[in-house]
């Protein structure tokens, strides 16, 4: 291995590096978790380029790659610039008033009920209870409660009761 191949891997493992500790800080702020799961992702496919990550990101060839796109291509820049990155806490999720009592099921975050409204329309309690008994729920990214746990925060909303 040359000396030049030496430095490329060395420098995209600093790049991984950083980019796994903006996502434990992020998570750490319970951040959006898609976010934490794409900084996660632009770490390991870093960690694996035999090409230097900055230099393609310079030329802007590293968002050919699945997975990372300008934003993320500009911190890499930006840590080949400066070192370090610093994580920007993602602006407050807003959740639909109808759904707020959603909150209070376990596992629920204001991302995650944000990301049912908005990307697949689940509007009722009864469009989520389908949804968590298909089991798709669970094949959300960092949604980790048990289903039934779910099923019965459900039931006990329904009644009026906290879940």
């Amino acid at each position: 291995m040359s000396y030049n191949s030496v430095m490329v891997l060395s420098r995209n493992l600093e790049i991984a590096a950083e980019f796994r500790r903006l996502a434990d800080e992020l998570e750490s702020r319970d951040a959006n978790p898609f976010r934490v799961r794409a900084y996660r992702q632009a770490a390991r496919l870093i960690a694996r380029l035999s090409e230097d990550a900055g230099e393609l990101a310079r030329r802007g060839e590293l968002t050919t790659f699945k997975g990372i796109g300008k934003d993320l291509a500009q911190k890499v820049v930006l840590f080949c610039d400066e070192g370090r990155i610093e994580a920007t806490a993602d602006p407050p999720v807003e959740v639909p008033a109808a759904l707020a009592s959603w909150l209070q099921l376990p596992g629920f975050t204001p991302s995650l009920v944000r990301h049912l409204h908005d990307r697949l329309y689940i509007r009722s309690l009864d469009d989520l209870e389908a949804l968590v008994r298909s089991r798709l729920l669970r094949t959300l990214p960092d949604f980790t409660a048990n289903d039934e746990h779910v099923l019965e925060g459900i039931t006990r909303l329904r009644a009026g009761a906290p879940p």
